[in-house]
């Protein structure tokens, strides 16, 4: 069993809230094992009876009927027990519930969001839904739960969770990890080559069939496979819709709009596969739209992409570590500063100074630089030049890929080995 704790007590410290708790992650990503069986088991060890406890998937073909959000009203209210007890609701996959027609209001709609605030207005009901997809969660149906959902977001297993449940030493969890990433079930399969079939089955037979199901796409999935490869290889490389468009022509010689790349790159990111960590001005306090860094909700799936064909480190170390800041709830940017220095000719000349991840947490924020490696002064200056036109007190972090013993430069910079980073919360101040 794969202990998912830190996710489990964040639905613990929700329970009885008087809101929806919305679970929200890509597929296949543990959030039905979750919700179903650790939460279940713990709310059976708590004293809660059985039936007192609802589980419908959605996902499943048996459970079609109640994508009717009229048919999965009744069913749900049919099993409500009225004992004074509360009734657990988990409705999973969510977004499988279709809108349709309103019988007794003609030309209006009823879907889900009707059918869980009816069930909000229930004494002792606590309802929770699991769903794949960032649009159930848009502003428009956020403003219908009348500001009472409450999302979790679930990611794939973080190397922490990995390692805890992997039978070797940390050096060979993450060459593991760092090829097939994370996603759980990959945990029951032992053959290298059954791993990889199972990543490629999953982007092609779920991912991108989902794309394609939800947003009408069925005739382009040769694009959609083409536009992915293309993200996977500028992985950690700035780039922007319109260099995405630049780079498919040049490799397929074909012509696609930028509006037509820009939609489906907002299709790829609704279904939580990709996402975006925006350019951040740090002296200017501003945001830069464009280039931006793309970024796979897991590395396994990125490398799958790629026919686990390009092992270069650099690119794994900072999807995984982008990742993990992720995960522990931080919003994440990629710093940029503007050097201005005069040349030996007297001229004024503009230097971009890049900073990986500008990580934002409440008040809290962290600079961090992630590096394979800093063999020398002049190797090891170079890659905290950022840091040092920063002129706020806010901690500095160079994460390597080998640095047996963290310790800090003159500049207060921290230095801290790869694994040590992943697995030990501490150096962020949690």
């Amino acid at each position: 069993m794969i202990k998912r704790d830190y996710y489990l007590n964040k639905i613990i410290s929700k329970q009885n809230n008087g809101m929806v708790k919305i679970i929200t992650g890509i597929r296949r990503c543990g959030k039905s094992y979750l919700l179903f069986t650790l939460y279940r088991d713990y709310l059976l060890d708590s004293g809660v009876k059985p039936n007192h406890i609802t589980a419908l998937a959605l996902d499943e073909i048996s459970n079609q009927r109640y994508r009717n959000p009229n048919e999965l009203d009744k069913y749900i209210k049919d099993c409500i027990i009225n004992d004074g007890k509360t009734n657990y609701v988990f409705i999973d996959e969510i977004q499988f519930v279709k809108e349709v027609d309103n019988p007794y209001l003609e030309g209006t709609k009823v879907g889900f969001i009707d059918v869980l605030l009816g069930l909000m207005k229930l004494p002792n009901v606590d309802v929770y839904v699991t769903g794949s997809n960032s649009k159930m969660l848009s502003s428009d149906i956020v403003t219908e739960f009348r500001g009472r959902g409450d999302e979790i977001r679930i990611h794939p297993l973080s190397f922490k969770e990995f390692y805890d449940s992997y039978n070797g030493d940390k050096t060979k969890a993450w060459d593991e990890y760092s090829l097939y990433g994370g996603m759980p079930f990959l945990a029951t399969i032992d053959k290298d080559e059954e791993k990889m079939n199972y990543l490629k089955k999953l982007l092609d037979t779920v991912y991108i069939s989902d794309i394609l199901e939800r947003n009408n796409l069925k005739k382009d999935s040769l694009f959609v496979g083409e536009l992915l490869d293309i993200i996977a290889s500028s992985t950690g490389s700035l780039t922007s819709p319109t260099k995405l468009t630049k780079t498919y022509k040049s490799i397929t010689n074909e012509t696609v709009s930028l509006n037509t790349v820009l939609s489906y790159m907002t299709f790829f990111e609704d279904s939580f596969l990709i996402s975006k960590a925006v350019r951040y001005d740090i002296k200017g306090k501003a945001y830069i739209d464009s280039p931006s860094k793309y970024y796979f909700e897991d590395i396994g799936l990125r490398n799958a992409r790629l026919g686990f064909k390009e092992r270069d480190i650099t690119h794994i170390m900072e999807s995984v570590i982008y990742n993990e800041l992720i995960l522990r709830g931080f919003n994440v940017d990629c710093g940029v500063i503007e050097h201005y220095f005069k040349n030996l000719n007297g001229k004024t000349e503009r230097l971009s100074l890049e900073i990986d991840f500008v990580c934002n947490k409440g008040n809290k924020r962290y600079y961090i630089q992630s590096a394979y490696a800093i063999p020398d002064t002049e190797k090891r200056i170079q890659e905290i030049r950022g840091f040092l036109k920063i002129d706020d007190s806010f901690k500095k972090i160079v994460v390597l890929k080998e640095c047996y013993t963290p310790w800090n430069d003159e500049n207060g910079v921290l230095y801290i080995g790869l694994e040590d980073f992943l697995l030990n919360y501490e150096y962020l101040d949690e």
